[in-house]
């Protein structure tokens, strides 16, 4: 399947790498169909990129990289609406940001897949302990960077 983006022009994708969100997420509604782009095998940050604007796309990572005691609380009738059998079954994603010299993942609204169905949903967790901007990862600064900003 061919995919426009505005980001990487036109890529192929197998069909088993589109994810369905029939809810959208939180500010695009109208959008439902993404693709994972994966920018190498062993990559732990992904491109979601839309399938229905070629303009939209969001960083993603597993949380449990960087923040081991992270879990999505599901209940049971989440579940049974997206047809996730099991936890196991679930994977769960957050988009990331950049800010200054930092990653940070929304921990706070978690975007859960179905990986049998490969439908998935935003959830927005009512827990405080998270918040939108938790710290992933600090990047450091090149000493090029350092130079031009002393």
């Amino acid at each position: 399947m061919e995919v426009r983006t505005t980001r990487f022009g036109t890529v192929s994708i197998n069909e088993d790498r589109v994810l369905t969100l029939p809810k959208g997420m939180l500010g695009f509604g109208s959008c439902t169909r993404f693709c994972l782009l994966e920018p190498a095998d062993d990559a732990c940050f992904f491109w979601l990129q839309s399938l229905d604007d070629p303009a939209l796309a969001f960083v993603v990572t597993d949380p449990n990289f960087f923040v081991p005691e992270y879990s999505v609380p599901i209940r049971p009738e989440q579940m049974a609406e997206l047809g996730i059998p099991q936890l196991a079954d679930a994977q769960v994603f957050v988009i990331v940001n950049k800010v200054d010299n930092t990653l940070t993942g929304n921990l706070q609204g978690p975007l859960v897949i179905n990986t049998l169905t490969r439908t998935g949903e935003q959830f927005v967790l009512a827990e405080k302990k998270w918040t939108t901007r938790h710290v992933l990862l600090r990047l450091n600064a090149t000493p090029g960077q350092q130079a031009m900003s002393a």
